[in-house]
């Protein structure tokens, strides 16, 4: 029997080689809200490196935001802010999502050992 699967879920984890956390993640009605999701979290912790962020005048109804990170080098808030604005990285994860694979991009944050991970996937969060 073939279970059709409606939605996507998307997470932000954070690992230090030992422990694993997720930070937040959402579930959404289809592919683009969940490449929407993760490239405003990616913004949101490149941006504030750690800080609170000031409220935004514009909220989307998908979610909450995750706790914000801080990095100990600009290298891993650098290549969150790529992957969020860098047109070809978000043509690679739509096309992704749109065949059924997970759409999956990792920092490294070298100083501390940790490395954070933007996932986005077809189903629900207990099908990653």
């Amino acid at each position: 029997m073939t279970r059709h699967v409606t939605g996507y879920a998307a997470e932000v984890t954070v690992s230090n080689g030992q422990r694993f956390a997720s930070l937040g993640g959402v579930v959404v009605r289809n592919r683009r809200l969940a490449l929407l999701w993760l490239r405003r979290q990616a913004l949101r912790l490149a941006n504030g490196h750690g800080l609170p962020l000031a409220p935004e005048p514009v909220r989307l109804s998908v979610g909450e935001d995750v706790r914000p990170v801080h990095f100990h080098g600009a290298h891993a808030p650098e290549e969150l802010r790529h992957w969020a604005t860098h047109g070809p990285h978000q043509d690679h994860a739509i096309r992704a999502l749109e065949a059924g694979f997970p759409a999956l991009f990792t920092v490294l944050d070298p100083a501390v050992g940790l490395s954070l991970t933007l996932a986005g996937w077809r189903g629900r969060p207990a099908d990653r």
